[in-house]
Parts: C-alpha cells; structure tokens; sequence
C-alpha cells in the first residue's frame, strides 16, 4: 500500500480518534517484563575526500560493499558515528513511552545487578525490580532499515524459575494486580519464555483480584528461533490468552516471519494468516505505509505515510507498540488504537524523542496532513 492519498477508512479513523482522545489520560498502573538492553545507536559513514565522510544511507548500500569485499577476497572496514547510548528493549522504551503518557509504568526487567547507573537515571522515579544483566546493542540506521548486534545478557535464559526464585511470586502479584496492561517482549530474545506464560496463567492469575485488560506480547524476528521452539512460544501464548487478552503486535517483516514458520507463507496477507494460525484475541501488524489489526469480530488498516527524513529509528516499532496499547487501555476502537500507534510511532521517527501526551494529540490532529 504505497498511496499518496488517505483512504476513506483511514480518514474515518483517525477524525474518530480525534474526538475520542481525550483532555488528558486515564492514567493508572501498567507493567512491562521481563528485558533489559542498553542500546548503543550508530551510524555508518563513507568517505568522501579523505577528510569529510557522509552517511551510507541503506542497507542495500551496506550489502553491496560486503559484496564487493566479498568478490575481492578482501577485509571490509567501516567507520562509524555514535549517536548515544540510552535504555533500550521493550521493558524501557514501553516504560518510557507511557511515563511520558501520564501512566505510572513498572519495569520488571535485566537492569544489572546491581542496577546500573543507566537504569537509575531514567527510572528512578518509578517501581523497578531488575531480574539480571542487560543485553547490549549496537543499532546501525539506515535510510531503509537498521542492522542490529545484540549481546544477549540474561535473558536467553529467562525463565519461570527465574523470574519466581529472582524476584517472588508475592512480588510478582503485586506488581501485576490492578495494572491496565501488562507487556511482554520479545519472543526471539527469549527462548523459554513459554514456561513463563504457563507460570502467569497457572500461578499468577487465579492470585489476582484485578487483572491487566490487556496483555502485549511482541514476538520481534523469530527467525532465530527453530521451529519446535516457535511452537512452543505459540501454544503457550494461546493459553495465556485462556486467562487474558492478548494482543500480539509485530511488523510486517517480523509477522511475515512468523507466517513463514507456522506454514502459512503462500499469502498476501500475513496478518490474516498470523491470526488464523494463533488462537488469540488479536493480532495486529505494523509497517511504513499501513498498520492492520485482526480480531474475531473486528478487522482494521490505517494508513500511515512514511518520513522521508528519519531523526530516528530504532524503537519505532515499540513506540508504535506503545501507542496502539495506549488506545486500547483508553478504550478505543481498533482503528482508532491504530492512529494512536501509527501517530505516536512517527512522531517518535521525525523528532527521535519519546513524545508527550501533548505531541502525541498534536500528531493525532496533523496526522492527515503527512499526505500532503
């Protein structure tokens, strides 16, 4: 979908989601778990004259030079800018996002132990309880994509007795009980996280007096994960949604992955074939020129038109993650929660700073006039 023009059903949504976003949020309690990175954000430079360099802009440039280093039998260096170094995973850029949205987040997650300066500095001021040592990430942008190199920390082997001997099952309650959400990321970096869904359903939930309305589980690239694994995480997930209301959110690569690896790859359209294969309450798939969400009695797509100019782009994906989550906690419609996704998500790429409520209503209001 590459129009230059918003469809009909998008201008519907995003007018509805004008009128129903409202003077300020909710608010209340919501949880994230159970990752914890600290991203490094890079980018890759190539020389002009010897003394200025420019940036290589896609991921298709960067191909063909390995290519050609490739063909040459050759070594390939590259030079590269460092753009800063923040909190990044699911468990903060969420925490992040919905801090800034008015909600109180608590981070369950690889934080360091003890927890480290980086950590402390942005989330003092709410409720963290860290599980382990943090991954590290070196994120390399590009115009069209990012290249991603992940030191993995703990997580990979995150499991439920972990996360119960770690930081205990009273604790664990506590921390869930009387959220509105509860998210969960990602299924590629946590290869055992199914026991952790069994332990939530099984243990967690028939203890709790007020459960999350909504779970977010984002699966993130499975591709390095094997097929009896990628079964496992679904079968778990589908019992998690026995108990709760699952949402399941990826982008279209990631959803496309996951369509691939449970035999559903001769479609057109992958979120359709996500949620046919995965008994779940919804599914929803998020892109550069559309965003699209499945349920039993509902289907949406907003469409969205992408920056020409990116600020930033790693974590737009969690943002957009952010955003979506936001509006159905807000009660909002599909389509309308999607507008929410898609405008907080861009805002997010055009500035490369976590927007306010403020923004996020200001991106809702324009959000028409990024076709122009």
């Amino acid at each position: 979908m590459t129009e230059t023009n918003p469809d009909a059903a998008t201008v519907s949504a995003v007018r509805s989601c004008r009128d129903a976003l409202p003077p300020t949020p909710a608010g209340g309690d919501v949880v994230f778990g159970f990752d914890g990175y600290v991203d490094t954000v890079r980018q890759v430079r190539t020389d002009i004259d010897g003394e200025t360099t420019e940036p290589l802009e896609s991921l298709a440039a960067l191909r063909d030079r390995i290519g050609d280093a490739v063909a040459a039998d050759s070594s390939l260096a590259l030079d590269w800018h460092d753009r800063g170094r923040r909190a990044g995973g699911h468990v903060c850029h969420l925490a992040r996002a919905w801090d800034r949205l008015e909600y109180d987040p608590t981070l369950l997650g690889m934080l360091g132990k003890p927890q480290l300066p980086l950590f402390d500095d942005e989330f003092g001021h709410l409720e963290t309880h860290s599980l382990g040592e943090p991954g590290y990430t070196d994120a390399m942008e590009f115009e069209d994509g990012k290249l991603m190199l992940n030191e993995e920390g703990d997580i990979r082997q995150f499991d439920w007795e972990t996360l119960t001997s770690t930081l205990g099952r009273e604790t664990l309650v506590d921390a869930i009980d009387g959220t509105e959400l509860f998210g969960i990321g990602y299924w590629a970096m946590a290869p055992r996280l199914p026991s952790v869904f069994d332990g939530l359903r099984d243990d967690v939930w028939p203890s709790l007096t007020d459960p999350p309305g909504h779970v977010l589980l984002d699966p993130a690239d499975i591709r390095k994960l094997n097929g009896d694994t990628v079964e496992a995480m679904v079968e778990a997930t589908e019992r998690l949604d026995d108990v709760a209301t699952v949402t399941l959110s990826a982008n279209r690569a990631e959803t496309r992955a996951l369509a691939d690896a449970l035999g559903r790859s001769q479609t057109d359209d992958p979120t359709r074939a996500v949620f046919d294969a995965v008994d779940v309450s919804r599914v929803v798939t998020h892109g550069v020129y559309e965003s699209r969400s499945f349920t039993a009695s509902d289907t949406a797509s907003v469409a969205v038109s992408p920056v020409a100019d990116p600020e930033m782009t790693t974590s737009a994906g969690d943002h957009f993650n952010a955003g979506l989550s936001f509006g159905l906690v807000e009660g909002f419609d599909d389509a309308e929660a999607l507008v929410v996704g898609n405008a907080l998500a861009r805002q997010f790429v055009v500035t490369g700073t976590t927007p306010t409520y403020g923004d996020l209503t200001e991106a809702v209001e324009s959000y028409l006039g990024q076709f122009d």
